[in-house]
């Protein structure tokens, strides 16, 4: 198998059962959950296989994987490529894809950098070039999205952590969204903020809303702003910002002025980091609950050091929820399986299960093996639901959100109460 990179690990090359990473630059309660996505959700392409590949029984199987690693997200990318390369290495060591003659899973890493031209141009590549019959990623939902559109249009599957409500909400066949979307998480990340501060005793009038200008941004504030109608709860600020905003001061001045008590910033890390420190700096002590993102990764607590500690956020998924699978990539990796490497993992996974059951990386077949299927082994258990099963759309209909709270350096999982890993804390107040 070629290596293109020297990150391709010479050492697990020479390993028997090791994944091949070749890069293509240059460079639980899990029923509770599900129960409860149920009851708050109430709210083309010619298929294009590669025959020589997918058909050759033990022959090495190309799967792409476009994720930012470079630039802003850079973090982002190498967690989610290090889960990804946990299960492929898992995967591989236990005989590979047993129904393909125990074909291998070969990964093919490329830097989707932060540009979605980039991203849309390296997975046209990865398709023509490398033969991939699958591609995972890319974390930033604009890269997706730039993405998507090659897939579909070459009729093979892409599989997603990312969360805007566009990347299933287009027709389109050929994606599959392992998690909740962004409006969903958005109602889960107000509701749930809600129901902590009414079991800490203080009844919620006034919020603010802050977002980052983009297709995560935007969802997910959409899904803010209606949980905040159906509860009757006044928006007293509701302000997008720019990508890549450096001074947030007048966001934060404007945020000490609407007399809000609490405030939902949806925001990368760089963007967290800013907004959390300012707003301490300037004695704002009200609660901020992340939107995932910047807000649940090692980098966050890294950054802000004692301001990190008490800030809440909502999550895909939690680590502390699958700690029968979380605790292999600690050991491997020395810090604990951040929610985006979580996610990806799973979305290995899913796709190493779909090849079993197909028998062919045939983009046609993989493809409706991936609709028609319901998946509950590996590592497709890591995720909240226990299992994955996807829509029409292709969105994970299993899935559902929860809240995490930084405690003491540690993040865990705090609410809802029938699968938390530890109380909640609200304004010091255990709940």
């Amino acid at each position: 198998m070629k290596t293109t990179d020297s990150r391709d690990h010479a050492a697990q090359a020479r390993a028997s059962h090791a994944a091949t990473v070749a890069h293509d630059t240059a460079a639980a309660p899990v029923d509770a959950l599900r129960r409860r996505l149920l009851a708050g959700a109430g709210a083309g392409a010619a298929a294009a296989g590669f025959p020589a590949l997918a058909g050759a029984q033990g022959k090495a199987i190309n799967v792409g994987v476009i994720l930012p690693l470079s630039g802003a997200n850079a973090q982002f990318g190498i967690n989610s490529r290090n889960g990804i390369e946990l299960v492929a290495e898992e995967i591989n060591a236990a005989g590979g894809i047993k129904a393909m003659g125990g074909a291998k899973i070969n990964l093919i890493v490329a830097d989707g950098t932060s540009t979605p031209t980039t991203a849309a141009n390296v997975a046209q590549r990865l398709i023509t070039q490398n033969e991939c019959v699958a591609i995972l990623g890319a974390f930033a939902s604009s890269l997706t999205i730039a993405i998507s559109e090659v897939t579909e249009r070459r009729g093979i599957p892409l599989l997603t952590m990312s969360f805007a409500d566009q990347i299933t909400g287009r027709g389109f066949k050929n994606v599959f969204q392992v998690v909740s979307k962004a409006s969903v998480i958005g109602r889960a990340q107000f509701n749930d903020a809600v129901g902590i501060a009414k079991a800490a005793g203080e009844k919620i009038d006034r919020v603010a809303i802050m977002y980052e200008d983009t297709a995560y941004g935007t969802a997910q504030a959409t899904g803010l702003r209606a949980a905040a109608k159906d509860a009757g709860i006044q928006l007293v600020m509701d302000d997008a910002y720019p990508l890549g905003i450096t001074d947030v001061t007048p966001l934060i001045s404007k945020l000490r002025a609407s007399n809000a008590q609490m405030v939902f910033p949806v925001s990368y890390l760089n963007d967290s980091l800013l907004i959390v420190r300012t707003m301490r700096q300037q004695k704002i002590d009200l609660p901020a609950i992340g939107g995932a993102a910047g807000y649940v990764i090692p980098d966050f607590v890294k950054g802000l050091g004692e301001f990190a500690e008490g800030v809440l956020s909502v999550s895909p998924a939690s680590h502390d929820l699958a700690p029968a699978f979380t605790e292999r990539f600690r050991k491997k990796y020395g810090y604990f399986m951040v929610h985006e490497a979580l996610e990806h993992a799973v979305c290995m996974g899913v796709l190493a299960e779909a090849l079993e059951i197909a028998g062919t990386g045939e983009g046609g077949k993989l493809r409706d093996t991936l609709r028609a299927t319901k998946f509950t082994k590996g590592w497709s258990a890591a995720m909240t639901g226990g299992a994955v099963k996807f829509d029409d759309t292709g969105l994970n209909t299993l899935a559902v959100p929860v809240m995490v709270q930084w405690q003491k350096g540690e993040l865990v999982t705090v609410w809802p109460k029938d699968v938390a890993k530890a109380q909640a804390r609200w304004k010091g107040k255990l709940v």
